[in-house]
Protein backbone atom coordinates (compact mmCIF):
# COMPACT_ATOMS: atom_id res chain seq x y z
CA UNK A 1 0.00 0.00 0.00
CA UNK A 2 1.47 3.39 -1.01
CA UNK A 3 1.67 6.31 1.47
CA UNK A 4 -1.22 8.23 -0.06
CA UNK A 5 -3.54 5.24 0.13
CA UNK A 6 -2.37 4.48 3.66
CA UNK A 7 -3.32 8.01 4.74
CA UNK A 8 -6.72 7.60 3.08
CA UNK A 9 -7.24 4.45 5.16
CA UNK A 10 -6.26 6.35 8.32
CA UNK A 11 -9.13 8.84 7.96
CA UNK A 12 -11.78 7.05 10.08
CA UNK A 13 -9.31 6.84 12.97
CA UNK A 14 -8.31 10.50 12.56
CA UNK A 15 -11.95 11.58 12.59
CA UNK A 16 -12.73 9.51 15.69
CA UNK A 17 -9.74 10.99 17.54
CA UNK A 18 -10.82 14.50 16.56
CA UNK A 19 -14.41 13.89 17.69
CA UNK A 20 -13.24 12.39 21.00
CA UNK A 21 -11.01 15.40 21.63
CA UNK A 22 -14.00 17.75 21.46
CA UNK A 23 -16.41 15.57 23.41
CA UNK A 24 -14.34 13.88 26.11
CA UNK A 25 -11.03 15.68 26.28
CA UNK A 26 -9.21 18.97 26.54
CA UNK A 27 -10.73 20.19 23.31
CA UNK A 28 -14.12 20.61 24.94
CA UNK A 29 -12.66 23.10 27.45
CA UNK A 30 -10.89 25.03 24.68
CA UNK A 31 -14.11 25.15 22.68
CA UNK A 32 -15.97 26.56 25.68
CA UNK A 33 -13.26 29.19 26.12
CA UNK A 34 -13.61 30.29 22.50
CA UNK A 35 -17.39 30.55 22.87
CA UNK A 36 -16.81 32.82 25.89
CA UNK A 37 -14.44 35.00 23.83
CA UNK A 38 -17.08 35.25 21.09
CA UNK A 39 -19.88 36.14 23.51
CA UNK A 40 -17.85 38.52 25.70
CA UNK A 41 -16.50 40.61 22.82
CA UNK A 42 -19.78 40.68 20.89
CA UNK A 43 -18.11 40.41 17.50
CA UNK A 44 -20.25 41.42 14.56
CA UNK A 45 -18.60 39.14 12.00
CA UNK A 46 -16.05 36.41 11.35
CA UNK A 47 -13.37 36.28 8.68
CA UNK A 48 -12.01 32.82 7.87
CA UNK A 49 -8.73 32.57 6.02
CA UNK A 50 -6.29 29.94 4.82
CA UNK A 51 -4.63 28.56 1.72
CA UNK A 52 -5.52 25.52 -0.40
CA UNK A 53 -7.53 22.94 1.52
CA UNK A 54 -7.70 25.21 4.55
CA UNK A 55 -9.27 27.97 2.48
CA UNK A 56 -11.73 25.61 0.81
CA UNK A 57 -13.13 24.31 4.09
CA UNK A 58 -13.47 27.93 5.29
CA UNK A 59 -16.18 28.39 2.68
CA UNK A 60 -18.16 25.45 4.09
CA UNK A 61 -17.96 26.91 7.60
CA UNK A 62 -19.11 30.29 6.32
CA UNK A 63 -22.12 28.65 4.64
CA UNK A 64 -23.09 26.87 7.86
CA UNK A 65 -22.77 29.98 10.04
CA UNK A 66 -24.84 31.97 7.56
CA UNK A 67 -27.69 29.48 8.09
CA UNK A 68 -27.75 30.61 11.72
CA UNK A 69 -27.54 34.34 10.99
CA UNK A 70 -23.85 34.79 11.88
CA UNK A 71 -22.13 37.04 9.35
CA UNK A 72 -18.94 35.46 8.07
CA UNK A 73 -16.76 35.45 4.98
CA UNK A 74 -13.96 33.25 3.67
CA UNK A 75 -10.99 35.14 2.19
CA UNK A 76 -7.94 33.49 0.66
CA UNK A 77 -4.96 34.29 2.91
CA UNK A 78 -2.78 35.48 0.01
CA UNK A 79 -5.50 37.92 -1.05
CA UNK A 80 -6.24 38.97 2.54
CA UNK A 81 -2.66 40.16 3.04
CA UNK A 82 -2.58 42.36 -0.05
CA UNK A 83 -6.14 43.37 -0.88
CA UNK A 84 -8.58 42.79 2.00
CA UNK A 85 -6.59 43.50 5.16
CA UNK A 86 -8.76 46.51 5.97
CA UNK A 87 -11.62 44.07 6.69
CA UNK A 88 -9.88 43.14 9.95
CA UNK A 89 -11.33 45.49 12.55
CA UNK A 90 -11.78 45.18 16.30
CA UNK A 91 -15.35 43.92 15.83
CA UNK A 92 -14.08 41.08 13.61
CA UNK A 93 -13.04 37.64 14.84
CA UNK A 94 -10.28 36.29 12.59
CA UNK A 95 -10.04 32.51 12.18
CA UNK A 96 -6.77 31.40 10.57
CA UNK A 97 -6.56 27.82 9.31
CA UNK A 98 -3.36 26.04 8.35
CA UNK A 99 -2.84 22.30 8.56
CA UNK A 100 0.86 22.79 9.22
CA UNK A 101 0.46 26.08 11.06
CA UNK A 102 3.42 27.35 9.03
CA UNK A 103 1.89 28.39 5.68
CA UNK A 104 3.74 31.48 4.49
CA UNK A 105 0.66 33.64 4.02
CA UNK A 106 -0.90 32.75 7.38
CA UNK A 107 2.35 33.45 9.24
CA UNK A 108 2.61 36.79 7.41
CA UNK A 109 -0.93 37.72 8.49
CA UNK A 110 -0.04 36.98 12.13
CA UNK A 111 3.05 39.18 11.86
CA UNK A 112 1.04 42.01 10.32
CA UNK A 113 -1.99 41.75 12.59
CA UNK A 114 -2.67 44.99 14.55
CA UNK A 115 -3.15 44.93 18.30
CA UNK A 116 -6.75 44.41 19.29
CA UNK A 117 -7.57 41.91 16.54
CA UNK A 118 -8.23 38.47 17.99
CA UNK A 119 -7.16 35.40 16.04
CA UNK A 120 -8.38 31.86 16.55
CA UNK A 121 -5.95 29.33 15.09
CA UNK A 122 -6.94 25.94 13.68
CA UNK A 123 -4.14 23.52 12.87
CA UNK A 124 -3.01 19.91 12.97
CA UNK A 125 0.32 20.89 14.55
CA UNK A 126 0.24 21.87 18.23
CA UNK A 127 3.74 23.39 18.26
CA UNK A 128 3.29 25.46 15.09
CA UNK A 129 3.66 29.22 14.71
CA UNK A 130 -0.09 29.62 14.23
CA UNK A 131 -1.01 27.82 17.44
CA UNK A 132 1.65 29.66 19.45
CA UNK A 133 0.58 33.12 18.23
CA UNK A 134 -3.21 32.69 18.23
CA UNK A 135 -5.29 34.03 21.10
CA UNK A 136 -6.93 30.62 21.28
CA UNK A 137 -6.69 27.50 19.15
CA UNK A 138 -8.50 24.41 17.97
CA UNK A 139 -6.53 21.31 17.07
CA UNK A 140 -7.20 18.67 14.45
CA UNK A 141 -6.17 15.19 15.53
CA UNK A 142 -5.26 13.78 12.13
CA UNK A 143 -1.76 12.66 13.03
CA UNK A 144 1.27 12.98 10.76
CA UNK A 145 0.51 13.42 7.06
CA UNK A 146 3.13 13.44 4.30
CA UNK A 147 1.19 13.37 1.06
CA UNK A 148 -1.58 15.43 -0.59
CA UNK A 149 -4.13 16.38 2.05
CA UNK A 150 -6.63 13.64 2.91
CA UNK A 151 -7.04 13.02 6.63
CA UNK A 152 -6.09 16.60 7.54
CA UNK A 153 -8.79 17.85 5.16
CA UNK A 154 -11.60 15.76 6.64
CA UNK A 155 -10.43 16.44 10.21
CA UNK A 156 -10.40 20.20 9.56
CA UNK A 157 -13.89 19.90 8.08
CA UNK A 158 -15.04 18.25 11.30
CA UNK A 159 -13.38 20.82 13.57
CA UNK A 160 -14.99 23.69 11.67
CA UNK A 161 -18.38 21.93 11.74
CA UNK A 162 -18.17 21.61 15.54
CA UNK A 163 -16.82 25.16 15.92
CA UNK A 164 -19.61 26.65 13.79
CA UNK A 165 -22.36 24.82 15.64
CA UNK A 166 -20.85 25.84 18.98
CA UNK A 167 -20.78 29.54 18.04
CA UNK A 168 -24.40 29.28 16.91
CA UNK A 169 -25.41 27.62 20.18
CA UNK A 170 -26.36 24.42 18.35
CA UNK A 171 -23.63 22.05 19.52
CA UNK A 172 -25.10 19.34 21.72
CA UNK A 173 -24.87 15.54 22.19
CA UNK A 174 -27.55 15.02 19.56
CA UNK A 175 -25.04 16.11 16.90
CA UNK A 176 -22.59 13.35 17.79
CA UNK A 177 -24.69 10.55 16.26
CA UNK A 178 -24.69 12.34 12.90
CA UNK A 179 -20.90 12.74 13.02
CA UNK A 180 -20.42 9.09 13.93
CA UNK A 181 -22.58 8.13 10.94
CA UNK A 182 -20.44 10.30 8.66
CA UNK A 183 -17.34 8.48 9.94
CA UNK A 184 -19.02 5.12 9.28
CA UNK A 185 -19.67 6.26 5.70
CA UNK A 186 -15.99 7.19 5.27
CA UNK A 187 -14.98 3.75 6.49
CA UNK A 188 -17.52 2.02 4.27
CA UNK A 189 -16.45 3.87 1.11
CA UNK A 190 -12.81 2.98 1.73
CA UNK A 191 -13.51 -0.71 2.36
CA UNK A 192 -16.27 -1.29 -0.18
CA UNK A 193 -15.17 -0.03 -3.59
CA UNK A 194 -16.44 -2.90 -5.74
CA UNK A 195 -19.68 -1.25 -6.85
CA UNK A 196 -18.29 2.13 -7.82
CA UNK A 197 -14.49 2.53 -8.19
CA UNK A 198 -13.85 0.65 -11.44
CA UNK A 199 -17.08 1.97 -13.04
CA UNK A 200 -15.99 5.52 -12.08
CA UNK A 201 -12.54 5.02 -13.62
CA UNK A 202 -14.11 3.64 -16.81
CA UNK A 203 -16.49 6.59 -17.05
CA UNK A 204 -13.71 9.14 -16.61
CA UNK A 205 -11.60 7.17 -19.11
CA UNK A 206 -8.39 8.99 -18.18
CA UNK A 207 -9.77 12.16 -19.78
CA UNK A 208 -7.58 15.20 -20.31
CA UNK A 209 -9.69 17.47 -18.07
CA UNK A 210 -12.19 16.91 -15.25
CA UNK A 211 -14.79 19.47 -14.22
CA UNK A 212 -15.95 19.23 -10.60
CA UNK A 213 -19.09 21.06 -9.48
CA UNK A 214 -20.63 21.76 -6.09
CA UNK A 215 -22.85 24.28 -4.35
CA UNK A 216 -22.96 25.52 -0.77
CA UNK A 217 -20.69 23.57 1.54
CA UNK A 218 -20.09 20.99 -1.20
CA UNK A 219 -18.17 23.62 -3.14
CA UNK A 220 -15.38 23.12 -0.57
CA UNK A 221 -15.13 19.45 -1.50
CA UNK A 222 -15.37 20.27 -5.22
CA UNK A 223 -12.34 22.56 -4.82
CA UNK A 224 -10.48 19.96 -2.78
CA UNK A 225 -11.26 17.34 -5.41
CA UNK A 226 -9.91 19.52 -8.22
CA UNK A 227 -6.77 20.25 -6.19
CA UNK A 228 -6.18 16.53 -5.65
CA UNK A 229 -6.47 15.75 -9.36
CA UNK A 230 -3.97 18.50 -10.16
CA UNK A 231 -1.64 17.87 -7.22
CA UNK A 232 -2.01 14.14 -6.60
CA UNK A 233 -2.60 12.81 -10.13
CA UNK A 234 -1.02 15.70 -12.10
CA UNK A 235 -4.13 15.96 -14.27
CA UNK A 236 -5.88 19.23 -15.20
CA UNK A 237 -9.08 19.85 -13.29
CA UNK A 238 -11.25 22.74 -12.18
CA UNK A 239 -13.92 23.39 -9.57
CA UNK A 240 -17.00 25.48 -10.25
CA UNK A 241 -20.05 26.61 -8.35
CA UNK A 242 -23.11 24.98 -9.88
CA UNK A 243 -24.84 28.26 -10.64
CA UNK A 244 -21.71 29.73 -12.18
CA UNK A 245 -21.32 26.77 -14.51
CA UNK A 246 -24.47 27.77 -16.37
CA UNK A 247 -23.06 31.26 -16.93
CA UNK A 248 -20.78 30.32 -19.81
CA UNK A 249 -18.86 27.13 -18.99
CA UNK A 250 -21.81 24.99 -20.11
CA UNK A 251 -20.68 25.84 -23.65
CA UNK A 252 -17.73 23.43 -23.36
CA UNK A 253 -19.96 20.42 -22.62
CA UNK A 254 -19.80 18.02 -25.57
CA UNK A 255 -18.85 14.45 -26.37
CA UNK A 256 -15.77 13.59 -24.32
CA UNK A 257 -16.63 16.01 -21.48
CA UNK A 258 -16.39 14.48 -17.99
CA UNK A 259 -17.69 15.95 -14.74
CA UNK A 260 -18.13 15.05 -11.09
CA UNK A 261 -21.18 16.73 -9.54
CA UNK A 262 -21.96 16.84 -5.81
CA UNK A 263 -25.70 16.84 -5.18
CA UNK A 264 -26.62 16.40 -1.51
CA UNK A 265 -30.21 16.99 -0.44
CA UNK A 266 -30.53 20.55 0.74
CA UNK A 267 -31.07 24.04 -0.60
CA UNK A 268 -29.80 23.33 -4.13
CA UNK A 269 -30.30 19.59 -4.62
CA UNK A 270 -32.78 19.98 -7.48
CA UNK A 271 -30.60 22.54 -9.26
CA UNK A 272 -27.54 20.27 -9.02
CA UNK A 273 -29.52 17.30 -10.34
CA UNK A 274 -30.78 19.34 -13.30
CA UNK A 275 -27.26 20.49 -14.05
CA UNK A 276 -26.04 16.89 -14.24
CA UNK A 277 -28.96 16.00 -16.50
CA UNK A 278 -28.21 18.94 -18.80
CA UNK A 279 -24.55 17.92 -19.04
CA UNK A 280 -25.69 14.52 -20.24
CA UNK A 281 -28.13 16.12 -22.68
CA UNK A 282 -25.15 17.76 -24.37
CA UNK A 283 -23.30 14.40 -24.52
CA UNK A 284 -21.18 14.78 -21.41
CA UNK A 285 -20.74 12.02 -18.81
CA UNK A 286 -21.18 12.57 -15.08
CA UNK A 287 -20.32 10.98 -11.76
CA UNK A 288 -23.09 12.11 -9.40
CA UNK A 289 -22.20 11.98 -5.69
CA UNK A 290 -25.35 12.29 -3.62
CA UNK A 291 -27.11 11.31 -0.41
CA UNK A 292 -30.39 10.84 -2.26
CA UNK A 293 -31.49 7.28 -3.09
CA UNK A 294 -33.04 8.64 -6.29
CA UNK A 295 -31.30 7.11 -9.30
CA UNK A 296 -30.70 8.93 -12.56
CA UNK A 297 -31.72 6.43 -15.21
CA UNK A 298 -29.03 7.17 -17.79
CA UNK A 299 -25.98 5.16 -18.80
CA UNK A 300 -23.96 8.39 -18.98
CA UNK A 301 -24.43 8.97 -15.23
CA UNK A 302 -22.81 6.96 -12.44
CA UNK A 303 -24.45 7.64 -9.08
CA UNK A 304 -22.43 7.13 -5.92
CA UNK A 305 -24.85 7.08 -3.00
CA UNK A 306 -23.59 8.18 0.43
CA UNK A 307 -26.30 8.00 3.13
CA UNK A 308 -25.12 10.97 5.18
CA UNK A 309 -28.18 13.20 5.40
CA UNK A 310 -26.67 16.35 6.93
CA UNK A 311 -25.69 18.58 3.98
CA UNK A 312 -22.80 20.07 5.99
CA UNK A 313 -21.40 16.73 7.17
CA UNK A 314 -21.88 15.16 3.75
CA UNK A 315 -18.71 16.89 2.51
CA UNK A 316 -16.58 14.63 4.72
CA UNK A 317 -17.43 11.21 3.22
CA UNK A 318 -18.11 12.78 -0.21
CA UNK A 319 -14.41 13.45 -0.79
CA UNK A 320 -13.43 9.78 -0.35
CA UNK A 321 -14.43 8.59 -3.86
CA UNK A 322 -12.26 11.30 -5.40
CA UNK A 323 -9.31 10.37 -3.16
CA UNK A 324 -9.46 6.76 -4.28
CA UNK A 325 -9.94 7.68 -7.95
CA UNK A 326 -6.88 9.97 -7.76
CA UNK A 327 -4.86 7.15 -6.20
CA UNK A 328 -5.69 4.73 -9.01
CA UNK A 329 -5.23 7.40 -11.69
CA UNK A 330 -1.73 8.33 -10.49
CA UNK A 331 -0.61 4.71 -10.27
CA UNK A 332 -1.90 4.01 -13.79
CA UNK A 333 0.32 6.88 -15.00
CA UNK A 334 3.32 5.49 -13.17
CA UNK A 335 3.38 8.33 -10.63
CA UNK A 336 3.60 8.13 -6.85
CA UNK A 337 0.12 9.29 -5.75
CA UNK A 338 0.08 12.52 -3.76
CA UNK A 339 3.85 13.01 -3.77
CA UNK A 340 5.24 16.51 -4.28
CA UNK A 341 7.86 16.93 -7.02
CA UNK A 342 7.65 20.67 -7.79
CA UNK A 343 6.80 21.99 -4.35
CA UNK A 344 6.48 20.78 -0.79
CA UNK A 345 3.84 19.81 1.74
CA UNK A 346 4.42 23.12 3.55
CA UNK A 347 4.62 26.19 1.30
CA UNK A 348 7.11 28.69 2.71
CA UNK A 349 7.24 31.24 -0.13
CA UNK A 350 4.59 33.41 -1.78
Amino acid sequence: MNKFLAEIHEQPGALRKTLAYYTDGKGREILERIIMIWQRNKYSRIVFTGMGSSFFVSYAASCLLSQYGIISTAVNAGELIHYHFSQLKTDTLLVCISQSGESFEVVRILEKLPAGIACIGISNEENSTLIKKAAAHLLCKAGKEEMTSTKTYVSTCLVLYIFSLALAGKWDPAQIAGIENAIVQVDSLIKNTDTWLNPALRLLDHCAFIQIVGRGSSYATAQQGALMFMEGARNPSSASLGGEFRHGPMEMVKKGFRAIVFAPRGETYKQSLRLAEDMVKYEGMVILITNSPQEVNNSSVLSIHIPCLDEYLFIIPAIVPLQLIVNEWAMADGNEPGNFTRGAKITTAE
